[in-house]
């Protein structure tokens, strides 16, 4: 009987572990109308930017708008197809892991610009497109990305570290990720419009 009593116990923690990792919707809901945000975010802050504008660079090691905008389009679709091929096919996230105190890490560190970053080689821009077209292609990713937050059944039930966090990030938090990513370069772009020698026109 106590052996049985044991299993029982043992079933009911396992129970209440998963029953924590399982996305609410209202997260959900929380997380598509972030993606939606910073996606605005992205078009209100290069909205009828002139040509000189677009390519102004406040030194030479600097980003323009326009390269900030590709490494964010860039980095959609790297980050995405990471959490397709890689993060949902991971297994599950540690049962203790507190989703609300990670998923809140995310959206507070990552746009955070105070602490820099260099971006790998494949997401450094290079000028393959035309700025109108960046934001086209951005556009449609973004759109991918929030069908996927919207419609995914098992976003927390899969998780893969994150070294730079020192934590495992489930495929709700990736998802958080893209977009706190493309609020940090949206800050980003303001400091460019924001130096003493950015273009009138």
């Amino acid at each position: 009987m106590k052996k049985l009593s044991a299993l029982v116990c043992a079933f009911l923690l396992v129970s209440i572990g998963a029953s924590a990792q399982e996305l609410s919707q209202a997260d959900r809901d929380k997380g598509v109308q972030y993606l939606e945000q910073t996606r605005d975010g992205v078009v209100a802050a290069i909205s009828g930017l002139s040509d000189a504008q677009l390519h102004f660079k406040a030194g030479p090691d600097r980003w323009s708008i326009a390269e900030c905008l590709e490494h964010i389009a860039l980095a959609e679709d790297f980050l995405f197809m990471n959490v397709q091929q890689n993060v949902m096919k991971a297994p599950a996230g540690a049962a203790d892991r507190d989703v609300a105190k990670i998923d809140a890490a995310v959206l507070l560190e990552i746009p955070d610009r105070s602490h820099k970053a260099q971006a790998p080689p494949q997401l450094v821009p290079t000028g393959r497109w035309a700025p109108d077209e960046t934001l086209k292609h951005f556009l449609a990713s973004r759109e991918k990305t929030i069908e996927f937050m919207e419609t995914q059944p098992d976003l927390r039930a899969h998780a893969v570290e994150m070294p730079p966090m020192g934590q495992q990030l489930d495929g709700y938090e990736w998802l958080l990720f893209i977009a706190a990513h493309s609020k940090r370069h949206t800050e980003q772009i303001e400091e460019v419009k924001a130096d003493p020698n950015f273009p009138k026109s």
